[in-house]
Protein backbone atom coordinates (compact mmCIF):
# COMPACT_ATOMS: atom_id res chain seq x y z
CA UNK A 1 0.00 0.00 0.00
CA UNK A 2 2.96 2.26 0.68
CA UNK A 3 4.20 1.73 -2.33
CA UNK A 4 0.77 2.77 -4.28
CA UNK A 5 0.64 6.05 -2.08
CA UNK A 6 3.97 6.95 -3.41
CA UNK A 7 3.13 6.08 -6.98
CA UNK A 8 -0.35 7.98 -6.32
CA UNK A 9 0.93 11.17 -4.72
CA UNK A 10 3.96 11.50 -7.15
CA UNK A 11 1.24 11.08 -10.34
CA UNK A 12 -1.08 13.95 -8.80
CA UNK A 13 -3.68 12.95 -10.77
CA UNK A 14 -5.11 11.68 -7.51
CA UNK A 15 -6.66 13.63 -4.34
CA UNK A 16 -5.24 11.98 -2.02
CA UNK A 17 -7.64 14.04 0.68
CA UNK A 18 -10.32 12.12 -0.81
CA UNK A 19 -8.53 8.61 0.31
CA UNK A 20 -7.93 9.46 3.84
CA UNK A 21 -11.23 10.76 4.39
CA UNK A 22 -12.61 7.13 2.94
CA UNK A 23 -9.40 5.33 4.95
CA UNK A 24 -10.55 7.12 8.42
CA UNK A 25 -14.86 6.40 7.82
CA UNK A 26 -13.47 2.73 7.36
CA UNK A 27 -11.10 3.06 10.95
CA UNK A 28 -13.96 4.91 12.91
CA UNK A 29 -17.13 3.84 11.83
CA UNK A 30 -18.46 0.46 12.46
CA UNK A 31 -21.36 0.89 9.94
CA UNK A 32 -20.87 0.45 6.27
CA UNK A 33 -19.93 3.05 3.98
CA UNK A 34 -22.38 4.97 1.84
CA UNK A 35 -23.71 3.83 -1.60
CA UNK A 36 -21.55 6.36 -3.59
CA UNK A 37 -18.56 4.09 -2.50
CA UNK A 38 -19.97 1.34 -4.31
CA UNK A 39 -18.17 -1.21 -1.08
CA UNK A 40 -18.35 -4.63 -2.08
CA UNK A 41 -16.07 -7.89 -1.41
CA UNK A 42 -13.89 -9.42 -4.16
CA UNK A 43 -13.73 -12.65 -5.90
CA UNK A 44 -10.77 -15.21 -6.88
CA UNK A 45 -7.31 -14.11 -6.25
CA UNK A 46 -9.10 -11.08 -3.98
CA UNK A 47 -10.94 -13.15 -2.25
CA UNK A 48 -10.96 -11.76 1.49
CA UNK A 49 -10.60 -8.86 0.02
CA UNK A 50 -12.84 -5.75 -0.56
CA UNK A 51 -12.70 -2.29 -2.69
CA UNK A 52 -14.36 0.83 -2.40
CA UNK A 53 -14.62 3.55 -4.95
CA UNK A 54 -12.78 7.03 -3.50
CA UNK A 55 -13.93 8.70 -6.75
CA UNK A 56 -14.75 7.83 -10.28
CA UNK A 57 -12.25 4.97 -10.87
CA UNK A 58 -9.84 5.48 -8.23
CA UNK A 59 -10.47 2.61 -5.85
CA UNK A 60 -9.41 1.11 -2.29
CA UNK A 61 -8.89 -2.42 -1.43
CA UNK A 62 -8.88 -3.73 1.93
CA UNK A 63 -9.68 -6.69 4.20
CA UNK A 64 -11.46 -6.17 7.09
CA UNK A 65 -10.15 -8.66 10.55
CA UNK A 66 -13.27 -9.23 12.24
CA UNK A 67 -12.12 -10.18 15.86
CA UNK A 68 -14.01 -8.61 18.38
CA UNK A 69 -13.22 -4.84 18.93
CA UNK A 70 -10.51 -3.90 20.44
CA UNK A 71 -8.19 -6.02 18.31
CA UNK A 72 -10.31 -5.86 15.31
CA UNK A 73 -8.64 -4.06 12.73
CA UNK A 74 -8.28 -3.02 9.04
CA UNK A 75 -5.50 -3.11 6.82
CA UNK A 76 -4.91 -0.92 3.79
CA UNK A 77 -4.17 -3.35 0.85
CA UNK A 78 -3.94 -1.12 -2.55
CA UNK A 79 -5.01 1.93 -4.13
CA UNK A 80 -5.40 3.26 -7.49
CA UNK A 81 -7.33 2.57 -10.71
CA UNK A 82 -9.03 -0.38 -11.99
CA UNK A 83 -6.53 -0.89 -14.89
CA UNK A 84 -3.68 -0.28 -12.14
CA UNK A 85 -4.95 -2.43 -9.46
CA UNK A 86 -6.29 -5.70 -11.90
CA UNK A 87 -3.58 -6.24 -14.56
Amino acid sequence: FLKDWERLSRSGRYDLNRLKAVMLDLIANDAPLGPERRDHALKGAWANHRECHVGGDFLLIYQVDDSPKPSGSINFVRAGSHAELFK
